[in-house]
């Protein structure tokens, strides 16, 4: 199997006129043969595919899996996100996606190159002589935890997927068949799958890197027992396996995890690592730079300049904070921008701003535009995909769904409260099961705003029709959201052109 190719071409120039075409000068060939030889090569197949969690869009981009089409098909789809650019992404946001939408066949692309190169070194790695077993334990229980996470989000974002493993890569080396069409496997058969290789890596991997034999550093960054951990946790939430969950946050919570001081702070450039971070894609400004500051930053800023404000917070969320709440001044809601202007909300049944003023449609985060941060194009903001908050109020909410609303429940609700200074839930005895879950609710969403979580949070509290269209019919937008029909995203329309087994069916046509 041809892994890479690498040549150089050059063209004959004449006095006149280019006479002919060099043949390309072939440097080196990376086959399944020479491919996986070393110590070196297999580290550097495994960080590959971790790359895939920022992997750059092809178009001129570099902006990340995570922090671009995840958002996009996340948060963007529900009330917290809201996009004025138009296009694809302003469709998604108003909650008006088809099969044909850019992100989402951003989003499947993404999250298949990311199983795909899990799967292509889980094939090779057990097979190479250079390693020692307790090597090939430690880079095959990574890869399980990588490609589990990609199927998590390919199945939380489309349900029903194709289910390829490295039995799929031997299968295309010896009898390739490209013209194969596959059908998708049933939500619990991929769950199947999910469950055995977090299991695998939450027995196998470290708590974490310090004085590792294998990696010279402490490598933060990589998965972990408590990553599996929680992201087993998360699938079996989804599942509303809510013992099974429950149990998870009680192994997790064991590990030495807490949360970080500051909310504000947690979300710092500089902050690459810390005591709430359970798994994470980091970026370096220097290195491996990404481009979320300039998707997330504002309009006209003095501070954080030459933004777009690509991705923003509606009005209609950042309205529901507290006053009182840290939270709320994450947000540059408020500034005289660079032209001079007034930049703010609009004041109720405003439209047109006097002189002086703009006001505007959305407003932008300081989450992933650190006024401290990088000023360069290229920024290296760490986005979060697995957190001690999260821990938290995951076992708040089962433990609520288990037995109602109790004392440890509303403890843990209001550690993740008090950290921000928000105002806090008063005694069990004053909520029922469904008040409690539906202040649960409402607190992932004013802590984990754009961190891909709010969609599905909705979902699987059965709260995303009543909650998205309730929001669209107070900014005057079309009522869209209909389940069952919307759990899941239109299969983009590029896969079932070529794919005659996927069928969208009762999804968006």
């Amino acid at each position: 199997m041809k892994l890479k190719y690498i040549a150089l071409a050059a063209l004959l120039a004449g006095a006149t006129a280019c006479e002919k075409t060099v043949e390309p000068k072939v440097y080196s060939y990376l086959t399944g043969d020479n491919a996986f030889i070393t110590l070196s090569d297999a580290k550097a197949a495994v960080n590959g595919v971790y790359s895939r969690l920022k992997q750059p869009s092809g178009r001129s981009d570099a902006w990340m899996y995570y922090a671009g089409f995840q958002v996009t098909i996340s948060d963007l789809t529900t009330d917290i996100g809201h996009a004025s650019s138009g296009g694809d992404v302003g469709l998604m946001s108003e909650c008006q996606w088809a099969p044909a939408n850019t992100y989402l066949a951003f989003a499947w692309q993404h999250q298949y190159k990311l199983v795909t190169d899990a799967n292509i070194a889980l094939y090779h790695i057990p097979k190479m002589t250079a390693l020692t077993d307790d090597q090939k334990t430690q880079f095959t229980a990574e890869l399980r935890f990588l490609r589990a996470l990609g199927y998590v989000d390919l199945t939380d974002a489309f349900g029903p997927v194709i289910l390829v493993t490295e039995e799929t890569v031997a299968k295309n080396e010896s009898s390739p068949d490209y013209t194969a069409s596959i059908a998708p496997s049933p939500v619990a058969d991929v769950n199947k799958l999910i469950i055995s290789d977090l299991e695998y890596a939450a027995a196998h991997l470290p708590v974490n890197y310090v004085s590792n034999p294998i990696y010279s550093t402490n490598d933060i960054g990589r998965a972990s027992k408590g990553a599996a951990l929680a992201l087993l946790c998360k699938l079996y939430m989804r599942e509303h396996e809510y013992q099974k969950a429950l149990d998870l946050t009680t192994q997790v919570m064991t590990l030495g995890y807490d949360l970080y001081p500051s909310y504000s702070g947690l979300f710092a450039e500089k902050n690459k690592w810390c005591q709430e971070s359970i798994f994470y894609a980091l970026a370096d400004p220097l290195t491996d730079a990404v481009e979320i500051m300039n998707h997330f930053g504002p309009l006209n800023n003095p501070q954080v300049t030459d933004r777009w404000q690509y991705f923003a917070v509606t009005w209609y969320f950042w309205n529901t904070f507290s006053d009182q709440d840290d939270r709320k001044q994450m947000f540059y809601y408020d500034y005289i921008g660079t032209d001079g202007l007034h930049y703010m909300q609009s004041p109720d049944g405003s439209t047109k701003p006097p002189t002086g003023y703009y006001y505007m449609p959305d407003v932008a985060t300081k989450k992933f535009a650190d006024p401290n941060g990088s000023t360069t194009y290229y920024d290296g903001h760490v986005f979060p995909i697995l957190r001690y908050a999260d821990i938290l109020l995951s076992r708040a909410e089962m433990i609520n769904e288990l037995s109602g609303p109790t004392a440890e429940a509303i403890n843990l609700i209001n550690r993740v409260k008090g950290r921000s200074h928000a105002p806090l839930l008063g005694d069990a005895t004053t909520f029922t099961k469904d008040a409690l879950r539906d202040a649960i609710l409402q607190e992932r969403g004013w802590e984990f705003f754009f961190e891909c979580k709010r969609r599905q949070d909705l979902i699987r509290m059965g709260k995303y029709e009543t909650v998205v269209n309730k929001y669209l019919k107070t900014v005057n937008l079309t009522q869209t959201i209909s389940m069952p029909r919307d759990k899941y995203f239109s299969y983009p329309q590029a896969q079932v052109d070529m794919n005659h087994s996927l069928n969208n069916g009762d999804r968006r046509n």
